[in-house]
């Protein structure tokens, strides 16, 4: 009997504001322990939490750039659960009354096909603290600092069918918070975290079957991977004859498996009530209107704008735009040098290859979009050949010196003067009769021996437009 994924997504996002959801803490990353902490944020008796303004305009732009609809009256809840990183005995959140819902995100596939994934709700809340666990010994240490720094949840509607759909689905959900500028979705730093639900169900049956839930998951790479084990394991065991556990799991990626780890909590066991601190948080239409009218140029606008007004295949256009910081270097360049494809090929290309071999973003690349633009410059305008440029490019990676900089030092103007072309196309076909009989009895991939050869001999100066023509004409 085949089977078919039934896949949610509880996203965590961590915002970006200076300051915690309800108290002046710091939420700047890697300081020393329980440093940016306060009475309110360690739940002290007697205090009273404060809103973060900030926030709340957040998680609305958040709901607004997702098509959902920002509820006027929201309100908190108490989520109480006993954990050592939890101080209050109890997590600020948002149950019955959340600020957002009935939303949704447009995924692109691999197969070039899209899907439309629905988002149930939005909201806020405080995150936990951290816990350390000493490998050395049975003691574990508690950091409260991210106690209080303000989260939104974002959870989807159980519409996701394969591992594939969630990692497309995440990636262009972090895509949107980082054009929105309300979160850096950084997986690494625990400020993008995702838990996911899963199920299987017989092909064509229409209730779901029994779902897990997937914890520790610090990557794309490990989400997609998670999922398709626990998909396998789901499977066999049906197979065999037994019953999926509601349970939470822990991805363990030393061994690349999911392993038990508890029941899977209801929301009733979390004794949910509306937090007698708070009072109901009321969002007027103005509000709303103010923030839909400033939000940013989005993902998918922009990457419409790049196929309709730079001519930019789809697939360019999905690259150049997955990352906001990207789309912004790819048309800094554009207002230096207007050949958007050439950028574009570049860009996916060395460029890219050299962040990746270096493990940094565009932001801390080595070359700036003004001197890359030289460099794409000169090549378009023919001063250096497509081999030369690669030179430079690596020249220019290791130096500050712009693209003309070095290829006046260097010597490596491209040779495009017929004259001095000719002349080595002659010494090339005279030391190589044999190859040039050849070619004239109909051995016609042998051009590309003959254009190796001159480039060799021109030291990859040779323009090899010009090289093509004059060694068409002499062999005939």
């Amino acid at each position: 009997m085949r089977y078919e994924p039934v896949i949610g997504l509880e996203v965590h996002a961590q915002l970006k504001t200076r300051t915690k959801i309800f108290c002046g803490c710091s939420t700047a990353f890697g300081a020393p322990p329980n440093t940016h902490v306060c009475p309110v944020c360690l739940g002290m008796p007697g205090v009273l939490p404060v809103l973060n303004r900030s926030v709340v305009e957040y998680a609305m732009k958040m709901a607004l750039a997702t098509g959902c609809q920002v509820e006027g009256t929201s309100r908190f809840a108490r989520k109480n659960y006993f954990y050592p990183d939890l101080p209050k005995g109890y997590q600020i959140s948002q149950y019955e009354l959340p600020i957002a819902r009935n939303g949704c995100v447009d995924i692109s596939l691999e197969d070039g096909t899209t899907r439309r994934i629905g988002i149930t709700r939005i909201h806020m809340e405080e995150d936990a603290g951290k816990l350390i666990h000493d490998p050395a010994r049975p003691v574990s240490y508690v950091d409260y600092n991210r106690t209080g720094v303000p989260l939104i949840e974002i959870v989807s509607e159980p519409d996701l069918r394969s591992p594939a759909e969630a990692g497309a689905y995440l990636r262009q959900l972090r895509a949107v918070l980082r054009y929105l500028d309300i979160s850096d979705g950084n997986m690494e730093e625990g400020s993008f975290r995702c838990d996911a639900n899963v199920s299987v169900r017989p092909q064509g049956q229409e209730p779901f079957g029994t779902r897990t839930e997937l914890k520790n998951l610090n990557s794309f790479k490990f989400v997609e991977k998670a999922l398709a084990w626990e998909i396998d394991r789901q499977i066999e065991v049906l197979e065999q004859g037994g019953e999926i556990v509601q349970e939470t799991r822990l991805w363990d990626t030393d061994k690349g498996r999911t392993i038990s780890m508890r029941g899977k909590e209801e929301a009733h066991d979390y004794r949910y009530f509306p937090d007698p601190d708070l009072v109901p948080l009321v969002i007027d239409s103005t509000w709303i209107d103010q923030v839909q009218k400033d939000l940013p140029e989005l993902p998918d606008q922009r990457r419409a704008r790049f196929i309709a007004d730079f001519g930019l295949p789809e697939y360019d256009a999905g690259v150049l735009t997955a990352s906001r910081e990207f789309a912004d270097y790819f048309e800094q360049c554009l207002g230096l040098v207007n050949r958007p494809k050439l950028v574009s090929n570049w860009m996916m290309g060395e460029l890219t290859g050299l962040l990746n071999a270096r493990g940094i973003n565009i932001t801390e690349s080595p070359i700036s979009a003004s001197r890359f633009s030289g460099l794409i410059e000169l090549l378009d305008t023919g001063v250096i050949s497509g081999k030369i440029a690669k030179t430079v490019f690596d020249e220019m990676a290791d130096s500050e010196d712009e693209a003309k900089t070095i290829v006046e030092k260097k010597g490596l103007v491209q040779v495009s003067d017929h004259g001095e072309i000719e002349a080595i196309v002659d010494r090339v076909v005279a030391d190589h009769p044999d190859e040039a009989e050849k070619y004239r009895q109909g051995r016609k991939k042998l051009m590309g021996f003959f254009v190796g050869q001159v480039m060799k001999e021109s030291r990859g100066k040779a323009n090899p437009q010009v090289v093509n023509e004059v060694l068409k004409k002499r062999l005939g």
